[in-house]
Formats: structure tokens, C-alpha cells, sequence
């Protein structure tokens, strides 16, 4: 009976997706898989049993992608899972810029003992006019699966859109948006600019000083992607001197707080219940799919490997290994020295590492998988029954 053991809370509707036969625990030692959301693993140790990591949301910075691939641990995550939610939120940011929204329900709220506050209202209204987001143009930097959501979003509330992703299909968004391969002209033309890209050496910063100095005077600008995508001290510059008109933002760092004209949001991107529930059962039909039938899709340290179910009669074999050279010849040398036949077999590789599944005729003796888990550049070596 596999165990799962939940880091944080995981909404019931994920843990509906988990077939009968599985048990949660309490106990991490015990647990073959984990679900997780925000919860930092890099300090933690991991026991022999625990066979996957599944992270209910996009982000994997909390989890040590590279010593779970070592340890021949599967890690998960559920990409586009909670893309409506956060493409809502940033149509909810691009408002609050153009509008003093959050200005007027202050005021509001500081007038509350006024008797005729509807009046005054009408005089005071006028300290929180703006502007209308129609007409005016959205870049799209990323164009995955929120930052699609969000283009085609714009283009119906009618804005124009310029796209940038340098690793998107050229036709992508085509009939909708302009596409462009040059992130300067997106900057200069764009009203608006959303941010959605992972955080990685070429990104982080990215939205520096001469990205701000590059954009239309009065530009707005909306990261709901990594806090460290922005330049803060840049941001807070360009905010200072009136180049830019707001800074949008799901991350409230110190340095976000102190600028002028900045909107922070507590890290709201993917909290509907709707998103929780699509990300958990996301993350729970993942892990009971890879411990059931070897499985892999959307793991973020091994390559997706896929078969038909298991035939009546055969025994699948999963192997987790180093992506080196006559890796798998050596396990089908062993498998066929001790007479084994391999019925059907898959393999994919990802960076240093690969997985192959192999459907045999017969049970594969003991001795053939220590002979295996032997074999220098193996992780991890399993049989499902």
C-alpha cells in the first residue's frame, strides 16, 4: 500500500485523485511519495523509501532538484495547473494601475463617520481618476501558459498585444498579437509589460536600468512571475523620477515597500481554490501514475517516459540512471544472460539523467537487480508488480 505524506495542506479535491489503496501517513520516513507546496526541503533528509516529490504549483526553488535526482527521487510539478488564476490577478494589477482604486477605498474607509459622504465623494473623486486600459498595448514577455492566458485576455478587454519568448513557436499567438524577437521594441511601444518568465541566470535582473530607461514614458509595469526578475533599486529610480507610472508586483520585499507609486500583492498569484484544487490533483494523479505504472510526466529532474499499461503476465522494471553511454545495453546484457526477455521497453533522457522502463516476460531474479543497482551511474532500481 503506497504512503503519502502532505509537507503542507493539500486541498481534499487533490487528495480525491489518489487511488483507495493509498494511505497518508504522518510519518515522512515511511511515505513513498510527498506533496508539497511552499514548504522548504533543501535541509531535509530523505529516506530510502520516498520515490517522488510532487510540488502542487509551478515554482521548484524550495525543493534540491539535483540531490533528489541522485537519490533516484522524482520530482513533480504542475505547470499551468494555476494559469487562470494568476492571469485574473494580473488584469486585476493592469486596473489598479490605471485607477487610484486602492486610493479610493481608503478614502472611503477614513470618511466612513462622514454623514454625507456621498457628496463629498463627488468633490474627492476627482484625486482618484486614471486612465482606461482599452486601446492601449500589453507586452507579453513569456508566453507560456500564463503569459498565453494573458494575451489572449488583453486582446478581448481590446488591447493590442506584442509578445516576446525567444523559445515559443514563431506563429504562437500569431492571429492575436504582434510577435516579436526583440524585447527593446516591446519595451518601447508597450503601455504595459507583464513578466512571465521562470528565474534563471538570464533572467534574474533582467528588468534593469537600461530596460526601465527603454520603455514608453509612463510605462507600467507587472511582475507576478520572481521577485528577482526586477532590478529594485532600478524600479524604484524609474518610479522616483516619474519614467515609470507604477510598479505591479505579487512579491512585497522590503525594497518593494519602500518605493513610490509600487503595488505590492502577498503572493496572491495562485490563491483561488480553484487553482489549489487543479494544482493538488495535478500533483496527486502524477505521483500515483509514476508509483503505480513508472510514469513520468511534468518531472522537473527526469525526462517524461511513457508505455502502454503493463500486459497480463509481465513485470515492469524501472530504472533511474545516468544519461552515459551503453548504459542501456549493460542492463539488457544482464537481463538477457539470466534469460530474461524484455517484452517492450521505453527510455528518455533529460540533462545528466535518463529513465527506462522495461516490460518482461518473466520475473527478474534477484540477482539480475543487484547486478543492476551495481552498475556505476544507476540511482535507483524498481520493480512493479
Amino acid at each position: 500500500m503506497p504512503k503519502i505524506h502532505c509537507l503542507n495542506n493539500i486541498s481534499a479535491a487533490g487528495l480525491s485523485q489518489l487511488p483507495d489503496s493509498y494511505e497518508l501517513t504522518d510519518n515522512i520516513e515511511e511515505a513513498d511519495g510527498i506533496l508539497v507546496r511552499s514548504a522548504a526541503m533543501h535541509d531535509m533528509e530523505f529516506s530510502e523509501n520516498l520515490l517522488a516529490i510532487a510540488r502542487a504549483g509551478a515554482g521548484v526553488n524550495n525543493i534540491p532538484l539535483d540531490r533528489c535526482a541522485e537519490q533516484g527521487i522524482v520530482v513533480f510539478n504542475t505547470p499551468g495547473a494555476n494559469a487562470n488564476a494568476v492571469k485574473e490577478l494580473v488584469l486585476a494589477g493592469m486596473l489598479l494601475a490605471c485607477r487610484d482604486i486602492v486610493g479610493g477605498i481608503n478614502w472611503c474607509r477614513e470618511n466612513a463617520d462622514d454623514e454625507a459622504i456621498g457628496k463629498s465623494a463627488e468633490k474627492a473623486k476627482k484625486a482618484f481618476a486614471g486612465t482606461e486600459i482599452l486601446g492601449k498595448t500589453l507586452g507579453v514577455v513569456g508566453l507560456g501558459a500564463i503569459g498565453e492566458k494573458v494575451a489572449y485576455a488583453a486582446v478581448a478587454l481590446g488591447m493590442k498585444v506584442i509578445g516576446y519568448d525567444p523559445y515559443a513557436n514563431p506563429s504562437k499567438l500569431a492571429s492575436i498579437a504582434q510577435v516579436t524577437d526583440n524585447l527593446g521594441y516591446l519595451y518601447e511601444q508597450s503601455d504595459f509589460i507583464t513578466i512571465h518568465v521562470p528565474a534563471l541566470e538570464s533572467t534574474i535582473g533582467m528588468i534593469d536600468e537600461k530596460a526601465c530607461a527603454s520603455m514608453k514614458d509612463g510605462a507600467v509595469v507587472l511582475n507576478f512571475s520572481r521577485d528577482t526578475l526586477v532590478n529594485e533599486d532600478a524600479m524604484a529610480a524609474a518610479l522616483a523620477s516619474g519614467k515609470l507610472r507604477c510598479y505591479v508586483t505579487d512579491f512585497a520585499t522590503p525594497g518593494v515597500m519602500k518605493m513610490e507609486h509600487a503595488i505590492a500583492i502577498p503572493h496572491l498569484g495562485a490563491s483561488t481554490a480553484e487553482a489549489e484544487d487543479t494544482c493538488a490533483s495535478m500533483a496527486a494523479q502524477q505521483v500515483s501514475a509514476y508509483l503505480d505504472a513508472g510514469t513520468i510526466t511534468n518531472s522537473v529532474n527526469f525526462p517524461a517516459v511513457q508505455m502502454d499499461a503493463r500486459p497480463a503476465g509481465t513485470q515492469r522494471l524501472a530504472v533511474l540512471h545516468a544519461n552515459v553511454a551503453n548504459m542501456i545495453a549493460q542492463i539488457s546484457g544482464i537481463l538477457g544472460d539470466a534469460g530474461t526477455n524484455i517484452a517492450n521497453m521505453a527510455n528518455g533522457s533529460r540533462g545528466d539523467w535518463a529513465y527506462t522502463l522495461l516490460d518482461l516476460d518473466t520475473p527478474v531474479s534477484d540477482d539480475s537487480l543487484n547486478a543492476i543497482r551495481a552498475l556505476e551511474g544507476v540511482c535507483r532500481v524498481r520493480v512493479i508488480d
